[in-house]
Parts: structure tokens; sequence; C-alpha cells
């Protein structure tokens, strides 16, 4: 006789979909719609995440654009994996010692003067979302790509009613904006931020979709939008380290392998660096299977402690070995092994550590979708354009949202991460999918910078460690630490005396994270879909399907 399981300090804020056909779970409804209808129309999964992206990128322009990067994991019906690697990179013209920094210290390390790496032409990376989406519709997709990117043309040319998502993040950075005229006659219209519930109509971008659709990823990469966007960063006098067109027609969505690993029985996939997630999820797991979590139930002061540490040396190896592969040996079988997650157990403390880390910075303005169809297609895939509005400024007559990836290298010469032309910076992105026997068990992601890949093993903990349902395991409460201090979620404050006592140095924080999705492999083909509390995030399941071959109705 089994005991029942002990109640969860949280209850679930929504409701998951289940389908035999597929499933689609963005942060946005529209998103979420554009992949479903997709699927409604016979694509693929590959048809729908693209579909996705591309409509988030109307939707979500604070989030996501077609002049950002990401990362973007594949499981084929074959049970291949592949990885699009997408991250914006430096321009060919870019300099170590391009920017100035006001400080050698924290919390200003990564300032410069006159915020030249955040806002503005300078900021700007070569992008490599639009060239990774269409790379993979190619390779992958069923559906023509013109109807691929209907519903992002449509309704950017229609417009779409603003969230109370979308016009918060305009308030917050509206004195950037409002310098631009052509952004912020969009979002600012009268020099107000647009209110939830007003609609947006994006007429340029509709016009650049248009033009996408006609010669993909050519017109950014090498044709009229890339031309249109070096002569818009040129504009502001700006000479130096600004990208090219050889940039943009240049740039390669690079085709990686999955990183492996394995916890109680289940394989753990996920990127391979420059993204940390595949690296550090499994390497964090290796030490916590030494532990029997699941004994000390999901509600644990104890339990929450080991996770702490383990996250704590997850990125203490990060930082110590992180990077472009391009650029930096990273030794990833070595931080996989078993045998190096027993040895980091040794590295496990009786309480946080104290004082200051070394800086690192990832934007926390991302957006995460998960698609999977009836075949066996998966798609895990985060994508950005860094900061919110990236760069907070709009190419003149393209509707196009530039990043601000430059913000993401180190200002200072001589270090690890400095900048260099070519050089992607390390990600925290994390689409990962779970397997057992070989077979799809689970796929996530979630968007949040430094605080995407400790989430991501989090939910991974719950599904495997503690049974719970896929919505349980994204809305779940959280825990985080870099090494100086650790994060906990209000539903764990009733821990944070617990915790304290162990010397960790605890703050509570509304969220950690941004809003996770996942979809759960069921027997008998059924998906169930699930998104969490903290984004706009939607579900959207399909059940039924066509008349067997050979029926018809005679009246």
């Amino acid at each position: 006789m089994t005991s029942a399981p002990l109640p969860l300090p949280f209850a679930c804020r929504k409701m998951p979909a289940s389908a035999a056909r597929g499933v689609v779970v963005t942060n946005h409804p529209l998103g979420s719609a554009a992949g479903q209808e997709m699927l409604a129309l016979g694509g693929n999964a590959v048809d729908a995440a693209v579909a996705a992206l591309l409509a988030l990128t109307v939707v979500e322009p604070m989030m996501v654009g077609i002049a950002g990067g990401g990362v973007a994991h594949l499981r084929l019906p074959d049970g291949r994996h592949t990885v699009y690697d997408c991250l914006s990179q430096a321009p060919a013209a870019a300099r170590a010692d391009q920017f100035r920094p006001v400080s050698d210290n924290l919390p200003d390390y990564m300032e410069t003067d006159g915020r030249r790496n955040l806002v503005g032409p300078a900021s700007v990376a070569v992008p490599g979302n639009l060239r990774g989406w269409c790379a993979m519709h190619a390779a992958h997709g069923a559906l023509p790509f013109a109807d691929v990117i209907a519903p992002a043309i449509r309704w950017a040319a229609e417009g779409f009613r603003a969230t109370h998502y979308l016009s918060s993040n305009i308030e917050r950075h509206a004195a950037d904006m409002i310098r631009d005229p052509v952004i912020s006659a969009i979002f600012l219209p009268g020099g107000t931020p647009a209110k939830a519930g007003d609609r947006i109509v994006q007429g340029d971008y509709a016009e650049s979709l248009r033009l996408i659709a006609r010669e993909g990823a050519e017109a950014l990469h090498g044709g009229a939008l890339g031309q249109a966007l070096t002569d818009r960063l040129a504009q502001d006098g700006a000479s130096e380290g600004l990208v090219s067109m050889a940039d943009l027609s240049g740039y390669e969505a690079r085709e990686r392998d999955a990183i492996f690993g394995s916890y109680r029985g289940h394989d753990i996939v996920g990127p391979p660096p420059p993204a940390s997630s595949g690296v550090h999820v499994a390497q964090m797991l290796n030490i916590l299977e030494g532990y029997d979590l699941a004994a000390m139930g999901f509600d644990s002061a104890e339990r929450l402690h080991l996770v702490a540490e383990a996250i704590r040396i997850g990125f203490e190896d990060r930082r110590a070995a992180s990077g472009d592969p391009d650029f930096v040996d990273i030794p990833v079988e070595k931080l996989v092994s078993k045998a190096y997650g027993e040895a980091c157990r040794a590295r496990m403390r009786g309480a946080g550590g104290t004082g200051e880390v070394p800086p690192g910075y990832e934007s926390n303005n991302t957006t995460h979708i998960t698609v999977a169809d009836g075949d066996g297609m998966i798609v895990s895939a985060t994508h950005t354009i860094n900061g919110l509005f990236g760069a907070r400024f709009m190419v003149p007559e393209t509707g196009i949202i530039p990043n601000n990836y430059m913000y993401n290298f180190d200002p200072h010469p001589g270090k690890a991460l400095s900048i260099a032309p070519g050089k992607r910076v390390p990600t925290s992105m994390a689409p990962m999918i779970v397997l057992k026997d070989g077979k799809p068990r689970f796929a996530l992601g979630l968007p949040g910078a430094l605080r995407i890949f400790p989430s991501a093993m989090q939910a991974i903990l719950n599904l495997i460690e503690h049974g719970m349902s896929v919505q349980q395991a994204v809305e779940a409460p959280r825990i985080w630490t870099e090494g100086a201090h650790v994060e906990l979620e209000p539903a764990y404050q009733h821990h944070a005396e617990a915790l304290r006592a162990k010397g960790h140095d605890v703050r509570i924080v509304p969220h950690i994270g941004g809003g996770m999705n996942a979809i759960g492999f069921g027997p008998e083909g059924v998906m169930t879909g699930a998104a969490c509390w903290r984004a706009d995030g939607t579900v959207f399941a399909l059940g039924g399907g066509f008349a067997d071959e050979g029926v018809s109705f005679h009246i």
C-alpha cells in the first residue's frame, strides 16, 4: 500500500489541455492560436512553432523579433535531436574596447558611458532569429512558408488588442522609446503609452513580413530590410562596431548536437554551448541524484537547501568554463559525467555563499514556446531581442525593432566574455526535452535570463521526483541562487527562517524567472499542455480529425 502524496504548498491558477493531434503552448494567446492554425491546416510541429514565433514578433514585440536571437531544440519523429543556434553575435567591426565602462565593480560593472551598449545603434548585434526560423522550416516544415507567416501578417496589418503585460512594459521604458518618433508612433501614440485594450496596428511591419514571405530570410540578411537596418544604424553618427550588410548576409544559424544527461532512468536532453542548460542542468541533476529528495518531500527546507547548493555549484562551474565554443574550450564531457556530479557533492555546504559573485548579465525579457504534433515531432524554443523592446528604436518604414545583444558582452577588455568579432555570448536558455525508455515524456522551457536553467531543472525534479502533473510542475514555486543570496517565491516563504538558520541570505521575490510552458506525453498518444501564472501563457490542443477515407454523405 502506497501512502498518499503530501499536500503541496500552492494551488494551480491555470488549467491544462490535452489532445492527441497536437498541442501548442506559448506566452500569448495569439501566438498559440497561430501555431494551432498550422496544425489545423495539416502542418507539423515546425510549421506551428515558426508560425507562433513570427506571430509573437507582432503581439509580444517587447520580447522577440526577427532581428533578435535564440535557441530552438527539435526532436524529429525518427528520434533524432537537433538544436538550431540562432543566437546573435558581435559584428566583424566589433572591438573589445569599443565601449567605455563606468565601473570595474558591481552593481555598475556592465554599464558604459552614455549607455551605448544598452540603447541605440551601437548596442545592436548581428541578428539570427529569422535566419534560423527559415532554415528550420525549409528543412523540416510541411506547409508553404506563405501559410506559416500569414497569421503574423494578419495581426500586424489588422491589429490586435494590447494586453496589460504589453502596456506595462511600454510604460516601463517609455522614456527611452519616446526619443524615437518611429517606435513611439506605434506604442506611445500622442506621447502616451498604449493602454490594455488599445488596438496596436503595425502596417509597416506587415509589409516587411510580406516581403519575407516572398524572399525568405534574404530579405533581412542581404536584402532591402537589411539595407534599411544598416542605414538606420549609421544614421546617428556612430562610426565603429556597427552591424554591416556583410555581417547580415554572412550570418549562419548553426545546427548543433544536443547534450544528453540522465536522471533516475530518464534522459535529459538540452542545447549545447553557447547555451548553458544542456551542460549544467545535467550537472545539477547528477549532484542531486545522490540524495533521496522524494523522501524529503517537495515542501521541505532540507530539500530546498540541497537544490540551492546544487544551483550554486552549477553557477560556479558556469563562470569558470562557459561561452562560445569557437572561442572557449568547454569540458562538456567532464561536466555532464556522473563521476563529476559525485565529486561535486563534496562542495555542498551547510550554508550558501556570501559577498559578491563575478558579474554576469542576461536579459529577463525572452519568450518561450513548446509545440508537439501527433507524428512525434517536438519543438522547444526560446527567443528574444534581449532587453525589453531591444535597442528601443524602430527601423523606419519596416516596423523592425533591433536587438540590444551587445549589452550581454563584458565591456572590459581581456575578460572571458569580452567583445570579439563573430563571438556569441553564453545563454541560460533551456529548451529541454525529457525521455523515458527512448520515448518523449516532457518538453519544457521558460524566459528569465540567469534564472532559466535552474528553474527548468526544478521543473524536471517536480515531474520525476515528486510526481507532479505538468500543470503543477510549471506553476510550482521556485528557488534560485547565483552564490551571493538565495531567492524564494512567496509560496516558499515559510521556509525562509530555516534556510537563514543554515546561513543563507534569503530574499523573498514576487517571482523567479518567467512564464514556463510544457507538454507532457502520456499513454496512447495523449499530450497535455500547461502554461504557468507568470505570463500570458495559453494552451491550444487539437483533437478530433479528418473523416476516414471513403466516407461520404448523400442527401
